[in-house]
Order: structure tokens, then sequence, then C-alpha cells
């Protein structure tokens, strides 16, 4: 099999780089030769002065000296330190020496002679410099290449487009995004009929803006149409286009939109596009220059554009709070299409889309799940449905049922149950009763939504879940509901508050959240009476997401103080009504505790029915959690109201019990259990 011209060129220049290593070893060896068989200056001069030298030769040059002992042919080699030494040494006597040695050795006569050697001593000294520094040179150029991913230097400012991987995704491939869909199909007639458009003297959007949250299917739209129009599609991210090297970014961008240009009509898309369309003039760090000239390269080529270029440019991000204004403009992005949350129809179409290939239980209905999944996105639904499926195989099941759907909502939520944690008596109890709360609170608060579950099972960092679920998809967040989700919230602290005389770490979660609920109704939507209908702060960002450096209080000390009061006092209203409601409802306080110590867990309906007495008895019959363990059962009356049988030691810190709701609200902050 020959080799390609790539790996050819990389064998030729490691073989290059060897000679090269070769060549300076062969220079230097030599000149770090042994110097005469390890004997030193002194046992040289101990020869002569013995007359046992009966011949030698000292070239000038180098300081070899060569030289021959009475009775021995045997030549001996040896590279004085210093030439003009040795001679004073020898010649100041070679009289005495010559006569010395007649004289020893009946009349022979000693050979001296000196030679002159070439004066080539320049060369070898500086050929090794020479080769080290083409060495070096070398080694530069070879990095840079492979820092520019094994291309050339001048592919550094080459755009790094991601080729298609064969696989076509249509308008088909998408679900739960009708109205997007239908603003895109209009890109895709104009790359189609462009003759159409140029007619009646229409102008196509030069740039499409994709915005909203993580996970909803902005980058698959954009492949969508990509493969309806059947044009070429350049797709590559944000981050592509930053490099260590200046200027590389503002190359990369002329390079993308010359291709672009040479293929037209063609379809550009830079995802996350935040990456480096950033506002200009925020950022922090030596980096920040060369983003905002790669930005002006960006503006630059969008609005530089001719008529008869037919390209287009998309783009997504879900943080369009820190986009450059002049990106926004008309000419450039002139169309943003607002990718949101689906709805329960949308959730019930990707729901389908996602199980074409898993084989479903004839007890699983998708339009179920949709209702019961409000605030997934495309993404949390397709995970949802994949979980699912490893818990069948798991269970060498060959189709996914209605309880695999339910485990793999939770996880999602949750994670996944720590069944194997041991969990003592005492916090067992703590969280039944906390969890309990929660639940009694939200069931009679008209407001909120319905009990889904109740579990006393740590999931994550959670030691207990109770989970709500909507029974509609709410766009708006009213001040009752408002209110009454500060009631639930407080649920679990409540129930400890009442039945266990006291209080632990478990609700930190909760209460921050209501707080942050009551600031909200407070500073943001003008539900306080006594501040009136204003709000109180700006939110312009925070430093690291490139905007400001923080948020903006344009109220007093005294406005805040205010504030504050009034948080306080919604607390406080929201704990005397949660306070009324359990104490008005102990005995089904109590149910639910005693039913989730000894069953761990408690669906909707079986809670319902609980606390009005319907329950079947056969369900108690059922052996319970603690025996599925052989373990010992947990036998617990229902405890007198204020009358505890343990006290919690202050340096225990539990881990926090979560309230869960799947609702993602619009118009306000999550706030509800």
């Amino acid at each position: 099999m020959s080799l390609t011209p790539r790996k050819n060129k990389g064998l030729l220049t490691y073989i290059a780089i060897a000679a090269v290593i070769i060549i300076v070893l062969g220079v230097l060896i030599p000149n770090l030769e042994p110097t005469g068989q390890g004997k030193k200056y002194s046992e040289i001069m101990h020869e002569f002065d013995e007359y046992n030298v009966s011949e030698y030769t000292l070239n000038l040059k180098t300081g070899e000296l060569e030289y021959y002992l009475e009775g021995s042919s045997d030549k001996n080699t040896y590279i004085v330190p210093n030439v003009n030494l040795f001679i004073n040494d020898t010649d100041s006597e070679i009289a005495d020496y010559r006569a010395g040695y007649r004289e020893k050795h009946n009349g022979e006569e000693v050979k001296v002679d000196y030679i002159r050697g070439s004066d080539n001593s320049w060369i070898i000294t500086v050929i090794p410099t020479i080769l080290l520094l083409i060495m070096g040179v070398a080694l530069f150029f070879f990095m840079i290449r492979q820092a520019g991913g094994g291309g050339k230097y001048a592919n550094f400012g080459k755009a790094n487009i991601r080729p298609s991987n064969g696989k076509k995704t249509t308008f088909d491939d998408v679900a739960g995004a009708d109205e997007e869909k239908e603003e895109l199909k209009e890109i895709v007639d104009f790359l189609k009929n462009t003759k159409k458009y140029d007619e009646i003297g229409a102008r196509v959007p030069k740039g499409v803006l994709l915005l909203g949250p993580p996970g909803t299917g902005k980058t698959l739209l954009a492949r969508a149409v990509a493969g309806e129009a059947g044009v070429p599609f350049f797709s590559i991210s944000g981050s592509d286009f930053v490099e260590m090297f200046v200027g590389v970014g503002a190359s990369r961008v002329r390079d993308l939109f010359e291709q672009a240009k040479k293929n037209s009509p063609s379809i550009v898309f830079i995802d996350e596009i935040d990456a480096v369309g950033r506002h200009r003039g925020a950022g922090l760090g030596g980096g920040h220059d060369e983003r905002e000239q790669t930005l002006n390269q960006l503006l630059v080529e969008m609005d530089g554009f001719t008529a008869n270029d037919n390209v287009i440019v998309m783009a997504a991000t879900n943080r369009r709070d820190i986009l450059d204004p002049a990106l926004l403009r008309p000419g450039r992005f002139d169309r943003q299409i607002v990718v949101n949350y689906p709805d329960v129809k949308g959730r019930e179409e990707i729901l389908k889309v996602h199980a074409k290939n898993k084989p479903l239980g004839p007890d699983v209905d998708l339009k179920v799940i949709a209702k019961t999944t409000q605030g997934f996105t495309g993404a949390d639904l397709e995970n949802l449905l994949n979980e699912a499926a490893l818990l069948a195989a798991r269970q060498d099941r060959k189709a996914i049922i209605e309880s695999d759907i339910e485990e793999a909502t939770m996880e999602v939520i949750a994670g996944p149950e720590k069944k194997s944690h041991i969990v003592t008596d005492r916090d067992k109890k703590i969280t039944a009763y906390h969890e309990g709360g929660h639940a009694i609170a939200a069931y009679y608060l008209e407001t909120q939504d319905k009990v889904h579950q109740i579990t006393v099972i740590q999931r994550g960092m959670a030691a207990g879940l109770t989970v709500t679920r909507p029974e509609t998809d709410d766009s708006h967040m009213t001040r009752t509901k408002m209110r009454e989700s500060i009631v639930m919230l407080l649920g679990g602290r409540v129930a400890e508050e009442i039945v266990l005389d006291d209080i632990c770490t478990g609700a930190s979660n909760d209460l921050e959240r209501a707080t942050k609920v009551a600031r909200n109704m407070v500073t943001k939507y003008g539900f306080s009476e006594k501040l009136g209908t204003v709000v109180y702060g700006d939110d312009n960002g925070e430093v690291f997401l490139g905007k400001d450096y923080g948020h903006t209080r344009n109220y007093s000390e005294e406005i805040a103080s205010e504030i504050d009061a009034e948080v306080r006092r919604i607390i406080a209203e929201a704990h005397e009504q949660c306070e009324a409601i359990l104490r008005e409802h102990i005995d089904e306080l109590h149910l639910v505790a005693k039913y989730l110590i000894e069953n761990e867990k408690i669906d909707g309906d079986d809670f319902k029915k609980l606390i009005h007495g319907e329950l079947e008895t056969e369900k108690d019959e059922k052996p319970s959690a603690e025996e599925k363990r052989s373990e010992t059962d947990i036998n617990i009356g229902i405890p007198e109201e204020k009358t505890p049988d343990f006290k919690l030691p202050e340096e225990k810190d539990e881990t926090p019990e979560v309230s869960v709701d799947l609702e993602k609200e619009t118009d306000s902050d999550n706030t509800e259990e």
C-alpha cells in the first residue's frame, strides 16, 4: 500500500530531523574523545624527566601529542591542555634532554617534530551552532503546524467549517415548533425560487437569529433549513473564531464568507454566536480586543453582501441580552425567531418523533406524558425516553412500560434513587413529616398544582421529594398563586415546628426559594401595596456574562429597609397560613408521615385516598420497603401534637430536602414545589 502525499511529507520531515541530529553528534563526538588513555599531564612530564620518550610529534593547532616510549612500538596520544606551556616545559631544556637521552640510551637520538595543522578550527566551532539554530527553526515551524490542526501555517486563517455527516435533516424531523418552521420555510423557498422574490421586489432577510432556552431545537432547525433547501451549508461555532494568535478570528470570518459566496446560494450557520458577538466595550482581559476585532469583521461581512450573493446567515444563541446591538439591527439579523418551550401539543409531537425506534408497552400513553412534563424541552424529552429505554433494558424487557417512564422522569428531575444509602429512623421520620407538610399544604391550597408523588428515598442531594405537576400550561403567575406557593414552600419547616418541636437544616432550600419569591413580588412585580407598582433595581447582567459589573440599585437605603420589611411580612403571613392549615389537618399529616415511614413513597392518587380514608386496606398488608430489605420494620404510632420523642443535635447538618416542580414559569422565577 502506497503512502499518501501527506504521510510521505511527514516521513521526510522526520528523516531530515534525524539526519541533522546525526550530523551534530558526528561533529561533537570527536571533540569529546578521552585525553590520552587517562594519563595526567604530570605523568607525561615524568616520562620526559626519565628520558623515556624516544620520539614525539606535537600538533601546534590541536595540541595533539603523539609519542613513543623507549623499547615500545605503541603510539601514545595525548591532548595537551596548553601548547605553549608544553613547549616551554620541553624546549627550554631540549638540549639537556637530548644529551641525557643519548647518555642513557647509548648514543641514540630522540626524534622531535612540530607540525602546524590546517586552520579550520573555526568551522568546527561554528558548524554545531548553525546546526542547532536550524533545528530550533525547524522545531518552531513544526509546532506551528501542529497548533494549526496539522495544516500549514496559512490554514490558521481558514475557517474551521464542519462538514455534513451525510444524514439529511428535514422539517419532518422537527416537532413542536410549527410557527418557527413556517417562518423558516420562507427562507427555504427563497433559496429555491429566488426569481419569484426578485420579480416582486421582495428582499429576504439577510440574517436569521434563533433565540431560546438551551435544548429547544435551535441547531436542529438550522440543519432542517439546510436539508430542505438543498444548498451548501457552512456550519461553525462562535468559539472557533477565537484563537491564540492575533488576527486569526477576523481572517477566519473573511474566509468563511468567501467560501459561502463562491458556493451561493448557501447558508452560513454560526452556533452559539454569543461567544464572538458579545456586547463591545464590556469585556475583561487581554483577549477582549481580539474578540472585538472578530466581531467588527463579522459586521462588515454581513453588511457587505450584494443583492446577488444569495447567502443567508443563521445564528443561534440563548443569550440575546449580551449580543451587540449592531449585530441585531435590520440589514444584519433582520428576523429573530424565538424557539421557546413546547406546549402540551408540541411535547406530544416531540415524544412521537423520539419514540419511533423505541417499542412502547400498551400502558404507555404519550399524551399523558406530554401533559405531565410541562417545562421540558425537546432535549429533555429525548433524554427522558432514552433513560426509560435504559431502565427497560436493565430489566431485560423488550418494551418500555409506564413505570419506566415514571422513574425516568424522576431521574431527569432529581437523579436516581439511592436505595442502598443507610438512613436512620430519626432522619426518615424528619423527612417524612417535612415532605408530608409540603404535600398537605399543597393539597389544601386552591392555586397549587396537584401532588404527583411524595418520597423519602434520597435522590441526588435531596433527602426527600414532594413532586407536583401542573394540569395546564399557564403563562402567568397571579399574586395569589405566588403567595400560596410561599405557603407550600414553608410546609416542611412548619410541620417540623408543630410535630417535632424542633427544626433542622433540611428546609434551607425551601426558605431560600420562598424568600426569592417574596422579594420578586415586592421589587419586580409591584405586588406590594405599601411600596406600590414600582420596580426596584436594574438587572443588567453579571460581569462574567459580558455586560455590566452586576446589579444596579436605584433606590435609597430607606426604601431598602422597607423592601426587607415587606419581604418579612409576606413570609410571616405565609407562615401563619401554613401553620393554620397543618394544625387543622394534623391527623392527615400523621397518616401521611406514617405511610411514608413504612412504604417510603406514595403517588398522587394514593395520597388523595389516604387523607380521605379511602386507601385500600390491602395496600397496607403488602410487605413494606424495609421488609423487602430484610431490615426491622419501623413501628411508629401517631405522636401527639407538641410531644416530641427526640431532639436534633445542633451539630448535625442534614441534607436539604428539595420539593420539585416540573413547571418552568415564563413571567416569574420558579416558585412552586
